[in-house]
This record gives structure tokens, C-alpha cells and sequence, in this order.
């Protein structure tokens, strides 16, 4: 037996057959514990979870965020532009403003509504009602045009670069898979494969990492990294002739060719605007912190989240070395003839290096962990859109129905998710570039999301219609932003007329530069309706400002610990921006 071969042989296969049953064991016996124990159907645990200890919660948002397009296109991206899209992965900070301020707020909002809030909910009861319903067909937009789609379109990729499964079987396999899996799993399902495959994946990640250095080092994974290094520092010609290089984060020099995707600190802003609407706001990673357990006190709850918030921040840190720098350790090694290596596709490069570099028997091991990673990730997303239907549409409208209604009606929305995303996979293949529309698309609809969430939250003043107004404009804009991207190749062709000329700016402006101004637009254009609108009640204040609730609510539920620990993250993602700067 060949251990070292470069590709995968009969052991690998069986031991993939044996893996995914033993793991489809465990999550059924998991569910099937859990559903004897609750004696019933039960939607508020279908759809959210009941009490999960906090190292769970850290695992299933980390698991949440981990899928395809990591996968292929973080690894792609660092082949090909390096360290540059570590700026959305390098968020562990991030995660912990979830913790530490605005899961008191949806933990406070469950007690007055009596029940677990989506963040539809949240909105409807700062804003109005339309807000809220505005929130939940955004989101839902958003989830089958973007991100369920994408997650299988580079699913595909992946499953074909890894397995040799022709792209389509690999897409469609994934999403069925996935929603077999979300249909009858439910949350529970979610948070018991989140736990089982995070460990592989990371273990099986590093494992490629280490490997992969070595190889480029001849045996030795520090030469390794600095051959890495050195041969990112020769890549990213400008048109002058100068190699500025792709081992750095901020890209100031205008005839860098990386400028234009990078620009300075502007990206910096950027990624932080899009880091704040995902992991602060976005249903389906605060959906991993909600659930709670009857009986429980409110801090208890509280410590428990913040602290799976807190591990979150940690795993956070991982993916830039677990798929973008073996990216670019796969660059560099496709570029020594020496090394046997060859990349013909930089969206391939995590798969070939799985198979260049593990032995035998360990790529099927950790491959298992990869296709639980997607198959996770993706639930997770049907799981969200079966609850913002579920509990933002169906529920109201019909009340008093049993629970084993409420979760088939959640059952029969994942299968429509499912059904839309297939069906959206060929469009999304004919619009070119897939990361430039789906970084388009993060940044058009984040800033609405952002102003107001934190204008809500932070200022008393700001009214009703004001909130509804800036989601509804906000989104406009960035809808009309898309169709001038879709038309001018995000602003790369030339246009010509009276219309194109007339608006310019609009159309023509960085993707990222453009986001921070819509989003100051945005905040401002709340502040002018607000003066004009009647101010917001004293019951809707309450619900979502620092109230004296909110402050002895984080005051009972930390210790020096939870502060050390959250600061630990936060020197460690500067610790990265100092290597990289």
C-alpha cells in the first residue's frame, strides 16, 4: 500500500463510508435522546436549541461561519492575493460584541416577549412592525440568493477538486444532503454535528498546513514558512514594474494592483461594517446563542452565552492558518517544479493539497470532517430561514395552532429554501466573478442592517418610521448599486452616455468606499426623519436602550475571567495586524 500516494485510494473511501455513518449515528442518537427526554414536539427547540453549554455555542457559531467558501475560496483567495481577505476572517474581536452587548438585549427582550426573539422581532419592537417584516424578506433574499447558493456552488468546486465528483453531482449531493439533515435534525442536529466535525476540521486543517510548509521547507515547516513568505513578496506586479507583494494587509500605493480590492484602511472599515452586521445581527449566528433552558435564571443564560461568544472569538482566529495561508502555501508550491505540485485552479487549491499532502487513511479521516463542515454550515442557513418564516410570518397569522404544525411549517420552508437555492446555482455560474457579487452583495446590504441595529440601541431619539425608512432606503440604494454592478462589471467597463456620465460616482466608486458612505447616508437620513416623525414610545425605549434591567443584567454575569479571556482575543488579532500590517 502506497501511504503516501497523491491520491485517495480504497482505504480512504472506506474509511469516508464508515465515518459519515458513524456520524450519522451519533447526531440520531443525539436527537432521538433529546426528543424522548422533551416528550414532544417542541418548535422553539426545533428552531433554536435548549441550553447548550457554552464550549457548544462557541463550537455551532464557529461551525455556522465554516463552509464552501472557505474552503475554495479563502484558500483560492490567499493563492491569489495572499493575506488580503484575512480582514473579514480576523473578526474573533468582533464575535465578542455579540457577548457583551447585544446578547443582554436579546436575552431581556425574551423575558418581556415570553419567548425567543429572531431578530425581525427585535426590530419590530424598537421600530414598527413593517421594519421588522422588512428585516425577514431581506434576510431571506439574501440567504437563497447568496448564501445558500454560494455555499453550494463552491461545495461543488470542492467536492470536485477533493473527490473527483463531476460539479454538479458534488452541488446538488450537498444541498440534498443538507436538507434531509436540516428537515429532521433541527437545531439540535446543528449544535451535535457542530461539535463532532469542529475538532476534525480543525486538527485536519493544521494537519494540511504543517504538512503543506514542510513540503515547501524540504522537512522543515519554519524554512517553509519563509519560503512562503519570500515568494508572496515577489507576487502582485504593478504596471511600474514593482512587486508589491501579497504578504501584507493594507494596500496604500494606488498603482498596487491589489488597491482597487484593498484599499488602505478604507477595507479595514469595510470588513468591520459587513464583521458587525454578521456576527452582531445576522439571524443565523445569533440563533446559536439564543437558545435557554425553562427555569433559568437570566444571568446564568447570559454567562453561558457570552462565554460561548468568548470560545467563538478563539475558533475565529483559526481560519486565516486553517485554509487562506495553505492557499498560499499551494502558490508557492506550484511555482518550485521541483515539488511535484501543480495548480491549475487557485479555487482548487485546498482540495489538491489535501491529497498532496496527508497520507492515506488520514484524508478520508479528516475529509469526513469536511463534508460535516459543509453540511453544517449549510443547515445552519436553512435552519435560520426556517425560523424567520416560521416565527415572523406563519405564527402570526396563525395562532394557536400545535407545535408538530409549527415545525412541519418549518420543515416545508427549508424544503423551499433547498429548492430555490438549487434552482439559483445556474444563474449565479453566469454572472461571472462569484466572490465579486457576493462581496457586492455583503457590503449593499450591511449597512442598512448596521444603522439601525446601533442607532436603535444607542440613542432614544431616533423613531419608528425613522428605522423603517433607513431599511427600506438603505436597501433601495444598495439594490440599484447591484444593477449598475451587474451592468458595468462593478465599475470596470467603460460607460458611456449622459446617464453613466451624470452618475459616476455612484457607479464608479470603490465597492468598499461606497459601503461607508451609504452607510453615513444612511444614519443621517434617520436623524432628519426622526425630527419630523413622532418620537418612539416609552415601551419601545425600554425594550432596547441601557436600561437599568440591561446594566444589572451584565453586571451579575461576569467575572475577571470572561475579561482576560475576551481580552486575550483582542491582543491576538491585533498580535496578526502587526505580523501582516
Amino acid at each position: 500500500m502506497n501511504w503516501n500516494s497523491h491520491e485517495f485510494i480504497w482505504l480512504d473511501w472506506v474509511i469516508i463510508a464508515v465515518g459519515i455513518l458513524a456520524v450519522a449515528w451519533a447526531v440520531w442518537y443525539s436527537i432521538n435522546k433529546h426528543k424522548k427526554a422533551q416528550k414532544g414536539a417542541d418548535s422553539q427547540d426545533y428552531l433554536f436549541g435548549k441550553g447548550e453549554p457554552w464550549y457548544i455555542i462557541g463550537a455551532a457559531i464557529f461551525a455556522a461561519n465554516i463552509g464552501s467558501e472557505h474552503l475554495v475560496g479563502l484558500a483560492g483567495t490567499g493563492a491569489k492575493a495572499g493575506v488580503g481577505m484575512a480582514h473579514w476572517e480576523m473578526q474573533g474581536w468582533m464575535i465578542l460584541i455579540l457577548g457583551w452587548l447585544f446578547v443582554p438585549f436579546y436575552q431581556l427582550m425574551n423575558n418581556k416577549l415570553g419567548k425567543i426573539i429572531t431578530m425581525p422581532d427585535f426590530l419590530k419592537n424598537r421600530y414598527t412592525p413593517a421594519t421588522g417584516s422588512w428585516l425577514s424578506i431581506i434576510t431571506l433574499i439574501a440567504y437563497v440568493l447568496t448564501k445558500v447558493s454560494v455555499t453550494a456552488f463552491t461545495g461543488g468546486i470542492f467536492m470536485e477538486s477533493l473527490l473527483g465528483l463531476p460539479f454538479w453531482y458534488g452541488a446538488i449531493g450537498l444541498i440534498v444532503l443538507t436538507g434531509i439533515f436540516t428537515v429532521f435534525g433541527g437545531m439540535k442536529g446543528v449544535m451535535t454535528l457542530s461539535a463532532i466535525q469542529t475538532p476534525i476540521l480543525i486538527i485536519g486543517s493544521f494537519l494540511v498546513l504543517f504538512l503543506g510548509l514542510s513540503a515547501l521547507g524540504h522537512g522543515s515547516i519554519s524554512a517553509g514558512w519563509t519560503d512562503m513568505i519570500n515568494y508572496s513578496k515577489t507576487l502582485n506586479v504593478g504596471k511600474d514594474g514593482v512587486a508589491y507583494g501579497t504578504n501584507h494587509l493594507f494596500h496604500f500605493n494606488t498603482g498596487d494592483p491589489l488597491y482597487d480590492d484593498y484599499p488602505g484602511f478604507w477595507v479595514f472599515i469595510g470588513a468591520t461594517i459587513i464583521g458587525f452586521w454578521y456576527w452582531a445581527t445576522d439571524q443565523h449566528i445569533v440563533q446559536r446563542v439564543l437558545g435557554q433552558s425553562k427555569g433559568e435564571a437570566n444571568d446564568v443564560v447570559m454567562k453561558r452565552a457570552r462565554r460561548g461568544t468568548i470560545a467563538a472569538g478563539y475558533f475565529k482566529l483559526l481560519p486565516v492558518f486553517m485554509f487562506l495561508i495553505p492557499g498560499m502555501v499551494a502558490a508557492a508550491l506550484a511555482a518550485r517544479p521541483d515539488s511535484g505540485f501543480s495548480l491549475a485552479n487557485p479555487d482548487m487549491a485546498f482540495g489538491q493539497m489535501v491529497k498532496f499532502v496527508l497520507p492515506a487513511g488520514v484524508k478520508g479521516i479528516v475529509t469526513i470532517g469536511f463534508i460535516s463542515a459543509l453540511v453544517t454550515s449549510l443547515s445552519a442557513f436553512f435552519n435560520s430561514c426556517a425560523t424567520l418564516f416560521t416565527e415572523d410570518f406563519y405564527k402570526p397569522n396563525f395562532k394557536g395552532k400545535s407545535e408538530e404544525r409549527y415545525v412541519l411549517v418549518g420543515r416545508i420552508a427549508t424544503v423551499v429554501v433547498v429548492i430555490l437555492g438549487m434552482a439559483w446555482i445556474p444563474v449565479m455560474m453566469s454572472l461571472g466573478s462569484l466572490y465579486s457579487y457576493l462581496q457586492g452583495i455583503q457590503s449593499l446590504l450591511a449597512p442598512a442592517m448596521v444603522a439601525v441595529f446601533v442607532l436603535g440601541i444607542f440613542s432614544k431619539k431616533i423613531t419608528p418610521k425613522a428605522g423603517e425608512t433607513g431599511l427600506i432606503v438603505g436597501f433601495g440604494i444598495g439594490m440599484v448599486r447591484l444593477l449598475t454592478n451587474i451592468l458595468t462589471d462593478t465599475g470596470k467597463n467603460v460607460m458611456t452616455g449622459s446617464f453613466w456620465n451624470s452618475t459616476y460616482w455612484f457607479w464608479h466608486t470603490n465597492w468598499l468606499i461606497f459601503e461607508v458612505w451609504l452607510l453615513i447616508f444612511i444614519m443621517l437620513t434617520m436623524v432628519v426623519v426622526s425630527f419630523f416623525t413622532p418620537k418612539p414610545t416609552a415601551q419601545q425605549v425600554e425594550f432596547i436602550t441601557f436600561t437599568k434591567d440591561y446594566k444589572a443584567l451584565i453586571n451579575k454575569s461576569w467575572n475577571k475571567w470572561d475579561v482576560i479571556t475576551s481580552l486575550g482575543v483582542v491582543a491576538l488579532c491585533a498580535a496578526f495586524y502587526w505580523y501582516f500590517w
